[in-house]
């Protein structure tokens, strides 16, 4: 099974759910990719899911159970036009896509030996796995055993039920230095501005004179056997929304801006802990030599 997410003209595979099980008439819920390689999921004009944009990795896999078959998406590129691609470990050519008529996508193989549909992949898989439902600066937590908002290092909520974000705790000051931190296993946030082809310092350096942008995120798609882009950089300008920590290990590095003097206040409060944590061990070993003797 293939899904096309861009052609030669920009267009994709528009997928339109059903209005209701009974009901084939289209409803308000359509799919498909955009010009930066990402998938969507739109309410009428407002985006309601998203799949981040490509990041040079040419396959990966999902799976029901470690002892059940495995599905792997590959990415493809046909003289420019790139696809995904879906096969079955267990050899199974029945394959489906299907765009929920409440907005799901769910990825299905069928299974010879049940008679069924298998569900390899559904999503949003929960409420805070919908587009910008943490808010700016907020993230959803994947890792966690029921998926939560939290709000990216440096942020505290707006609100106790995230539907006003977060806001940064300390305010940038650009003329005096700022720095980023590294937040690993991202999914990466929307409304970002793509640049080709720049290096990876260059990338940075690409955020870091820019006192408005607020991250980056750089891939090499090298992998893709693109003949133009060769690595893409992200950058953001504002606020950040729908933005996730992965929890299958799938995400990308985002290098967030913060005022340096939280990095500075983190190093030095480290460096008074360590000593203090130190001098306490040395103190505990103490102790225990005296008691030891004392009974001796």
């Amino acid at each position: 099974m293939s899904l096309q997410l861009s052609n030669n003209n920009n267009l994709s595979t528009h997928l339109v759910a059903w209005r209701a099980p009974d009901d084939p008439s289209t409803s308000d819920y359509s799919l498909g990719g955009d010009s930066s390689l990402q998938i969507l999921v739109w309410n009428r004009t407002r985006p309601y899911w998203r799949r981040a944009a490509l990041d040079g990795v040419l396959v990966f896999a999902m799976y029901q159970s470690k002892s059940g078959p495995i599905m792997s998406q590959t990415i493809v590129n046909r003289g420019g036009e790139f696809y995904l691609t879906y096969t079955v470990s267990d050899g199974s050519a029945s394959m489906r896509m299907v765009l929920h008529y409440t907005g799901m996508v769910k990825f299905l193989a069928w299974n010879s030996s049940s008679l069924s549909w298998d569900v390899f992949f559904e999503r949003p898989g929960s409420s805070c796995d919908r587009y910008a439902s943490c808010g700016p600066f907020g993230y959803c937590d994947a890792t966690q055993a029921v998926a939560t908002c939290k709000c990216l290092d440096g942020f505290e909520p707006v609100s106790l039920d995230f539907s006003l974000g977060c806001q940064r705790k300390k305010e940038l000051n650009c003329g005096q230095g700022d720095s980023f931190i590294t937040l690993l296993n991202m999914k990466t946030p929307d409304k970002f501005l793509y640049i080709r082809n720049r290096s990876f310092d260059k990338c940075a350096a690409e955020c870091s004179r820019n006192c408005s942008c607020t991250a980056y995120a750089y891939a090499n798609l090298s992998n893709l056997g693109m003949t133009v882009d060769q690595s893409r950089c992200l950058v953001w300008m504002g606020e950040l929304v729908d933005t996730e920590k992965r929890g299958d290990g799938l995400g990308e590095t985002l290098y967030l801006r913060i005022p340096s003097s939280s990095v500075s206040k983190k190093t030095g409060a480290l460096k008074i802990a360590l000593p203090v944590m130190a001098s306490l061990l040395v103190l505990v070993c103490i102790c225990l030599v005296w008691i030891c003797k004392s009974r001796g």
